[in-house]
């Protein structure tokens, strides 16, 4: 077993210093650890943007933070629903309006384990529409002011993507043909983590390596995510197991996007969560990633592909 370069507690929040005039932008932000990751950063002096497209419940999840942390924080929520490219273009040009530089994007929303194949309105799968697609738009968008201020982009993964088909599905990326809940979001979770090693590469050869990109993931913990998609088995099977040691608290299932947004000088090429029994929970840093995560020739195939989909050109 690696020891872990944060000592035996692993990563922790109480390593982030003072962030006042540092902005994050966070996606799906009204429960979850993603809740969790904007209520850390506003504790310390973060201006936070919030991405949700439910905006009734980012209006409450506002007025909730203001009770806990006090009416002094700075936190602003944006409409944007990552299924859909017209909501995220439009989230990233008022994101673009509202703020100088952006100190970290943390993608953290997804959707998993859609019981029966569904089409976003761009035609895309739904978990690759939003968990993927939706992301590669919304980074390229932002990622101007994420190279104004030297800043990070984060991507949530999940273990997931280690779990389905093990690459990407290029002659049938819809799942028409044999279209299972698991396998589609599977796919969908490799194909975020792969674009992370990507990005760095085409930094690197852009020279822009001022600009930093990490992959991460929340280990298994106790959130709302397969309630919201899953099917009823899935959700049962879910809830059996948040009552079990197996898992671990929304709160500390934030910690490896924080440490990835905050972290001085952390290793990119690292893939970082939950160190503990199969990476489900435990002491927060760096661990392995599987090979098939790193195909640079298909991870440079689904850019390219990206690209065309989106219509979306990234200025690296």
């Amino acid at each position: 077993m690696d020891t872990n370069q944060f000592g035996k507690r692993g990563w922790t929040p109480d390593r982030i210093g003072n962030l006042n005039g540092q902005i994050y932008v966070i996606t799906g932000t009204t429960s979850g650890t993603g809740f969790e990751a904007a209520k850390i950063l506003l504790s310390k002096g973060a201006k936070v943007i919030m991405l949700n497209r439910n905006q009734k419940k980012a209006e409450d999840t506002v007025k909730t933070l203001k009770q806990e942390l006090g009416n002094h924080i700075d936190v602003i929520a944006i409409k944007m629903d990552l299924a859909e490219q017209a909501s995220v273009k439009k989230a990233g040009e008022e994101v673009l309006k509202t703020v100088p530089h952006i100190d970290a994007l943390i993608c953290n929303a997804a959707i998993a384990q859609v019981p029966k194949q569904t089409l976003t309105v761009d035609g895309w799968e739904s978990q690759m529409g939003t968990n993927y697609y939706g992301n590669f738009t919304l980074q390229a968008l932002l990622f101007p002011l994420i190279e104004k201020s030297k800043g990070r982009i984060v991507t949530v993964g999940s273990l997931g993507y280690d779990m389905g088909i093990k690459t990407i599905k290029f002659d049938d990326l819809n799942w028409d043909k044999d279209y299972s809940p698991n396998n589609a979001y599977s796919q969908s979770k490799l194909a975020q983590i792969m674009t992370i090693y990507q990005l760095q590469n085409k930094l690197k050869e852009a020279g822009k390596t001022d600009v930093k990109a990490y992959a991460c993931h929340p280990g298994a913990s106790r959130t709302s995510l397969i309630k919201t998609s899953g099917s009823l088995m899935t959700r049962f099977v879910w809830q059996l197991m948040k009552l079990s040691p197996l898992t671990q608290s929304a709160e500390k299932g934030a910690y490896p996007q924080l440490m990835c947004a905050t972290e001085p000088s952390l290793d990119q090429s690292g893939f970082y969560g939950p160190t503990g029994r199969n990476n489900w929970t435990g002491p927060v840093g760096v661990h392995k990633l599987e090979q098939h995560a790193k195909d640079m020739k298909v991870a440079k195939r689904l850019w390219e592909l990206s690209e065309k989909e989106t219509g979306v050109k990234w200025n690296v």
